[in-house]
């Protein structure tokens, strides 16, 4: 796939809106899920109407291709989730307080 100028791939793969750190996507997601340019720039307010238009024509016309890319994003996400350590849950962190207070310090 060929960016356009106003798109631009990092060295790990990132593909961003050239100026900013605004993911493909992330802009894919928003368009995909309110179907709309408007909800597009309600997420990203920072962002040029006339350069939300142009990355969702860019989608459009290389929707195969950049549905891909967003799904291998997502699997790198989903992989680094899962290998995260866990943190402390919610009924620990209150056990450990109850224990705090019942020594009183």
């Amino acid at each position: 796939m060929t960016l356009p100028e106003y798109l631009t791939q990092d060295t790990d793969g990132y593909i961003h809106i050239t100026g900013h750190r605004i993911g493909l996507q992330d802009i894919v997601y928003y368009y995909n899920r309110e179907s709309s340019p408007e909800a597009v720039l309600e997420a990203f307010p920072t962002l040029e109407p006339v350069l939300v238009h142009k990355v969702i024509a860019f989608y459009l016309q290389e929707q195969v291709d950049v549905d891909a890319y967003v799904a291998g994003c997502e699997e790198e996400m989903e992989r680094q989730r899962a290998a995260a350590p866990r943190g402390t849950d919610a009924a620990e962190l209150r056990r450990r307080l109850a224990a705090k207070q019942a020594t009183g310090t």
